[in-house]
């Protein structure tokens, strides 16, 4: 496998390192104090991204989008991964979902998505109803030309600032050796039809300014014509976005690991305590070496599979050992950078203490950690008729 990043690469990376400096960094702190990120400053900064050219980078460039294989776009996400992600999500890729969209569908919401004039979200956890997604309760059914749909769906991001939602839904049941199974559709559904109501979720102490909402969904009529892929095929569309969404959480965990073993970094070479710095205590010294082999361990991870994704070949394990091993290594970076900072860690002049509490969603949202563990060991296991 070939290390060197070439010169197109590092283009890309310092675009979009100088974006975050310039566009998002001085923001953080108002996001932080006050847990919004003002309409204003979401358009303004949605419409520099796109006059950048940073806007859906993951789009072919026959859509519209920036065309950017899956390795230089791990390097784009880490070095958004420098800033909060209440920010850096404004300029976010629009789910490759979308890519499923056929006839009319294009026109009216993937072209528009790409072009940052809609913007969508996906709602497939419920309340009784996380991991296991074939237990949702949250039913389409259909009646002629149109679906009715009646349920509720909850840890739905960024609801407040979307126009549609990519909503799966059980349409019918399946007889299995196993007894009875849900089938999942998917469906675009636009927030003005009447019986969708959006409600403003739960208090979360990660990523401040990045809302989560409640869908209620009471006898909504939405057009068959927007059925996203085939009907009862839901997770095949699906799959193509929890690959690459898996991958994404991992490539900014790196940004944000970055962030923190800088600021530890900087700490322990300038903090003088008992008449040396803090740097050349063994202490201090093993944290720092033991982060920056755990921080290379998961850009490793990540970039082979983000490689294989960009050769056709990434499996469901190697999205799901990415994930694993970025967030995972970003709880320990970032609980050792407070370690060593002491007290200060915690202070909100600093931003440890935000990326230590924003790291925590990582190991829960787009698959659990146990969920990624069991996708690995399916994976080995399988092949030995286990």
């Amino acid at each position: 496998m070939d290390f060197s990043i070439s010169e197109d690469q590092q283009m890309v990376v310092d675009a979009v390192r100088a974006f975050v400096e310039r566009e998002l960094v001085p923001h953080e702190d108002e996001v932080e104090r006050t847990g919004q990120v003002r309409p204003e400053l979401v358009e303004e900064i949605r419409g520099r991204a796109v006059d950048a050219g940073l806007y859906a980078a993951n789009m072919p460039v026959e859509l519209g989008g920036g065309g950017l294989d899956d390795v230089t776009l791990a390097m784009a996400e880490r070095a958004f991964g420098y800033t909060a992600y209440g920010l850096h999500y404004i300029v976010a890729r629009p789910s490759n979902i979308l890519r499923a969209c056929t006839g009319d569908q294009v026109e009216e919401y993937l072209l528009p998505t790409v072009r940052g004039e809609r913007v969508e979200c996906l709602a497939m956890s419920e309340p009784d109803a996380g991991s296991d997604l074939r237990g949702m309760t949250c039913r389409a059914e259909r009646h002629g030309d149109h679906y009715v749909v009646n349920g509720t769906k909850h840890f739905i991001s960024h609801a407040d600032l979307a126009d549609y939602v990519i909503l799966f839904a059980a349409t019918g049941t399946d007889t299995t050796d196993r007894g009875p199974r849900k089938l999942i559709s998917s469906l675009l559904v636009d927030f003005e039809t009447p019986g969708v109501e959006r409600v403003p979720g739960y208090n979360c102490v990660s990523n401040r300014g990045y809302h989560n909402f409640i869908l209620n969904f009471d006898n909504a009529r939405v057009p068959a014509s927007k059925l996203l892929g085939d009907e009862h095929r839901g997770f095949d569309v699906a799959n193509e976005w929890l690959g690459s969404t898996r991958l994404q959480v991992a490539a900014v965990c790196l940004g944000r690991a970055d962030r923190a073993l800088s600021v530890a970094l900087d700490w322990a070479a300038t903090r003088e305590q008992f008449g040396q710095r803090i740097g050349r205590f063994q202490g201090v010294s093993f944290k720092l070496a033991d982060m920056r082999i755990r921080l290379l361990q998961a850009e490793l991870m990540t970039y082979r599979a983000a490689w294989l994704s960009a050769q056709g070949e990434m499996t469901d394990a190697d999205a799901a050992m990415a994930k694993l091993s970025a967030t995972e290594m970003l709880q320990f970076v970032s609980d050792e950078a407070i370690q060593i900072l002491g007290g200060m860690g915690l202070m909100d002049e600093l931003p440890l203490e935000r990326i230590w509490r924003d790291a925590r969603v990582d190991r829960i949202w787009d698959g659990t950690s146990e969920i990624q563990r069991h996708i690995v060991s399916r994976d080995m296991l399988r092949p030995l008729g286990c």
